[in-house]
């Protein structure tokens, strides 16, 4: 069964795109893991400790580390879309058939 279809040739641009969420993802990996070592290096305040001083500094330098690394993929983005090449290529657009209706089954007595 074939469907009546009809073909027009268009110009398409293909480039490869960053994952933005891969970046934020590994800056605030990368972020938190900065925090750790950093955090380690110096002497703690026994009356704190340190799982509390690492996350009052992971509410700082977390944000900082996905908002960096988002700034990274727009850059990266930008640099893509200048790269990008131009191909032609043939937008087909397709009719569907009409579908049968389906049969009724009959009514069940109780």
């Amino acid at each position: 069964m074939s469907t009546a279809g009809s073909a027009k040739q268009v110009d398409v641009k293909v480039r490869r795109a960053p994952k933005f969420g891969a970046f934020i993802v590994v800056g605030a990996v990368i972020a938190l893991l900065a925090t750790l070592i950093v955090t380690a290096l110096f002497p703690t305040d026994p009356s704190v400790g340190y799982p509390a001083l690492v996350a009052y500094f992971s509410l700082f330098t977390i944000p900082a580390g996905v908002a960096l690394a988002a700034v990274i993929a727009l850059i990266v983005d930008r640099r893509s879309s200048k790269r990008a090449k131009t191909f032609a290529a043939e937008e087909e657009t397709v009719v569907a058939p009409e579908l049968p209706e389906a049969p009724q089954l009959p009514a069940q007595p109780e």
